[in-house]
């Protein structure tokens, strides 16, 4: 699933962000939500969030 609707992502969730730069070779990082970032109900690159690890990133893929 992508992560590009805000609604379909929860404080707590395993996902798989790209971080700004590795945005060219699209390098994935997967870790847990703690706070969501984007403030509208869709983007087309992904909702951006934070990490536990302190990453923020757009969601790319939630791992089922």
């Amino acid at each position: 699933m992508a992560g590009t609707v805000r609604s379909d992502l929860k404080v707590g969730m395993v996902v798989n962000v790209v971080q700004k730069h590795h945005q060219r070779t699209g390098e994935l990082t997967q870790g847990v939500i703690t706070r969501l970032l984007t403030k509208s109900s869709t983007h087309p690159h992904g909702i951006k969030v934070k990490l536990e690890s302190g990453i923020v990133g757009r969601v790319k893929e939630i791992p089922l």
